[in-house]
């Protein structure tokens, strides 16, 4: 696999860097890092210990970290010996004391003894460019280090571990078969032969599209499993979204008060449901304010509920009528938002006026009483099944970047160029072109295709030590 990388980043490939790679802080323990051809030779011109020159890969030594005669600290020292590391270079963890004072001393000591500060996200940045991880792989490494559900985690180690990598290559080889076929059209020009069948890349194109709209459209759960989902509880005053939200955390989170208009502002808390993180946000009750606080609340909710991704519509089963209900339906309801309507206080009433509501069939509907938690884990469910359903599985392959789906909308753009040469007759070198373009786009999620600026936006964004 060949990269087109970046000049001034393979350039300062040959020195050795470190940086502390667990969070700062005291700690138990800090493991310093070091990558690079001397990384080996440094750590042991200041380690008293086994010489590490004449040790095996994937060994640990005990020994201490020694400026001149004096002892920083007893270390764990492991190696792992080119090309069997993450950077594809010789790399060092050095296990120390969680102290900062000694976490500094033992780094600045390794920079007099010539390695350099590592730059954000510079060993994956180097496991890139020596062909350990390809682009969409190093992504998902910083991925998975701030994923905080089992949803994201799962769907940044299928990314890392090539899924997302795998599906892309082998469209991209079909690509390019088709592309060297024509190119060779270009050769017996003059002949006036074919050597790639139309029909054949125009069925191939097809089907890659396919396999691209599917990819885009998962953009839209990979997003929200990645930063969870916004998920807005919305009513009248009094509907009970504050005993509601209280109900789904199992905590006292949220005053609530029989007094119309208690909840001022929004509040927010993050609930975990089946592995996935839904943002739930009580918001002010919907009706004509009363006061120039309370006018600001309910602005804040509307607010909220064009940004979220799940609304759920809450009201009272006993006070409020059938009218009211749809004008609030109508009022709340947008285009792109799953909406929930959650009639509570059944345990006061359950009256027949909900059957007379004939709700849109795409707005789901359950009853619940948030006081005396009925319903409330069968509505937990519901919430899932709205936002995820079983569109999340080990073998579903997930976009979770916006920079991928740009590149892969753009390829969608090339390929549906080609087929319009193929529909209304080019010559091949137009084809070739625009088949050119497309594979230049997928190239640019894997990192065949890179730039110094691409490559900088990326990696600036990693934690040092990473």
């Amino acid at each position: 696999m060949s990269f087109i990388k970046a000049k001034n980043l393979v350039m300062t490939s040959n020195d050795t860097i470190v940086a502390l790679s667990t969070p700062p802080g005291i700690g138990a323990i800090g493991v310093i890092r070091l990558s690079g051809k001397d990384a080996i030779t440094i750590t042991n011109n200041v380690f008293s210990g086994r010489d590490l020159l004449k040790q095996a890969s994937h060994t640990i030594h005990f020994g201490t970290i020694k400026d001149g005669d004096q002892v920083i600290d007893e270390v764990l020292v492991s190696l792992f010996v080119e090309p069997k590391s993450y950077t594809k270079e010789n790399v060092v963890e050095i296990s120390c004391h969680g102290s900062n004072y000694i976490i500094q001393q033992i780094i600045s000591l390794l920079i007099k003894k010539g390695a350099s500060a590592a730059k954000p996200g510079e060993f994956t940045l180097r496991a890139f460019l020596n062909g350990s991880l390809d682009l969409s792989q190093a992504e998902a490494v910083a991925d998975l280090i701030s994923s905080d559900s089992a949803a994201a985690h799962q769907v940044a180690m299928n990314q890392l571990r090539g899924g997302f990598s795998t599906e892309l290559n082998i469209l991209r080889d079909q690509l390019i078969h088709f592309a060297s076929m024509i190119e060779l059209e270009l050769d017996f020009a003059e002949e006036d032969v074919e050597f790639a069948n139309r029909d054949q890349l125009q069925d191939l194109i097809s089907k890659i599209n396919l396999v691209i709209n599917k990819l885009i459209r998962s953009f839209e759960l990979g997003n929200v499993i990645k930063s969870g989902i916004n998920t807005v509880i919305a009513g009248r005053p009094n509907a009970g979204k504050s005993t509601l939200l209280n109900a789904l955390l199992n905590d006292d989170r949220a005053i609530v008060s029989e007094i119309p208009g208690t909840t001022r502002d929004t509040i927010e808390e993050v609930l975990n449901i089946g592995g996935i993180n839904f943002r739930l946000i009580d918001t002010a009750g919907i009706r004509e304010a009363t006061d120039a606080i309370e006018a600001i609340g309910v602005e804040k909710t509307m607010q909220k509920i064009n940004q979220s991704a799940l609304l759920v519509y809450l009201f009272d089963v006993v006070n409020l009528s059938v009218s009211e209900i749809r004008e609030d339906i109508e009022r709340l309801y947008k285009p792109g938002i799953t909406m929930l309507a959650i009639a509570n206080k059944i345990d006061l009433s359950y009256n027949d006026r909900l059957k007379e509501l004939q709700l849109p069939s795409d707005i789901k509907f359950m009853a619940i009483s948030a006081k005396e938690n009925h319903q409330i884990e069968e509505l937990k469910q519901l919430i899932y099944e709205s936002a995820v359903g079983d569109k999340l599985s080990d073998n579903h392959t997930m976009v979770t970047n916006i920079r991928h789906v740009e590149a892969l909308q753009k390829t969608r753009t090339a390929l549906d160029s080609v087929m319009n040469g193929l529909d209304n007759p080019v010559t091949s070198d137009f084809l070739a072109m625009d088949i050119k373009q497309a594979l230049y786009y997928l190239g640019e999620i894997t990192g065949q295709v890179t730039t110094d600026d691409l490559l900088d936006n990326i990696f600036s964004k990693f934690c040092i030590g990473k």
